[in-house]
């Protein structure tokens, strides 16, 4: 049952004893400021600010490892970090994978919303990324919904797995899909096309193991650099070989700034 404070709805117990101990904390360490987060809990909506991008999203659609990360001010870091250190006015961004919105949000900021596109399957999360970037005051921010492939798909649309963690939903792997996965038809987006009309200068992709064949894909002249987030769990040592090799074969070089851990930096060797 959730509670109810002052006419308002709050997540279930479990869930509102982290967010007191995240606003503790936040009071007794001020390097927390830093990352600029803050909570709120008005009319079952949770409500954070990172990196000074304001977020609001239902109590309902978070928890586990996302409500971690959300809380502590670390959601989508990595990612983050390797965008701001690469990405300059004059740029055109893309995100596969867009979520809710957040790295298209930062990535307004610097080359102006005009320039930056989301590309996002999941129906409810799409428009928690409109929301996420009308609330930023970005909303000429392109977003495209389906999901990128690396090859069309008959018909054009393929099966999406929503999940109650909207960073867990994504493609089938494997012979079955996770147990409680709402399947869902969505337009299959083929990459290599998509990105020709795109003609991005940063690409991010974050396509829960989608990436092995959307990085396959002949990249346009104009890409310069590829943020990535690989998962080796889907598709083990060689799928992440596969996805060195055919970035090689295009030009691009493995780029220590910005990467870490699963979050990997390519930059094409003759961009500047």
């Amino acid at each position: 049952m959730p509670l109810l404070l002052a006419g308002c709805v709050a997540p279930p117990p479990d869930h509102w004893t982290r967010l007191v101990i995240a606003h503790s904390l936040a009071a007794i360490a001020p390097e927390r400021a830093l990352l600029n987060l803050t909570r709120g809990i008005m009319a079952g909506l949770a409500h954070f600010t990172i990196q000074g991008i304001r977020l609001t999203l239902p109590g309902n659609s978070f928890s586990g490892r996302l409500a971690q990360a959300l809380e502590s001010g670390r959601y989508e870091n990595t990612e983050a970090s390797a965008l701001l250190k690469h990405l300059r006015p004059g740029d055109r961004f893309v995100d596969f994978g867009a979520g809710i919105g957040f790295l298209c949000a930062l990535a307004a900021r610097v080359v102006g919303e005009d320039q930056v596109t989301g590309v996002e399957a999941g129906d409810p999360t799409i428009d928690l990324a409109r929301n996420t970037l009308d609330q930023n005051g970005f909303p000429g921010v392109r977003l495209i919904h389906g999901a990128v492939v690396g090859a069309p798909r008959p018909g054009d649309v393929v099966e999406f797995g929503q999940r109650g963690n909207f960073w867990s939903s994504g493609l089938k792997k494997g012979e079955d899909w996770v147990r409680g996965t709402e399947v869902i038809e969505v337009p299959a987006l083929a990459a290599e096309p998509l990105l020709a009309r795109l003609a991005p200068t940063v690409l991010s992709c974050d396509i829960e193991g989608a990436e092995l064949a959307v990085l396959a894909v002949d990249m346009p002249a104009s890409l310069r650099l590829i943020i990535t987030e690989i998962h080796p769990g889907s598709y083990g040592p060689e799928g992440t070989r596969r996805i060195f090799d055919a970035l090689s074969r295009q030009g691009f070089a493995y780029e220590p700034d910005g990467s870490r851990g699963a979050t990997v930096v390519f930059r094409r060797i003759d961009s500047v």
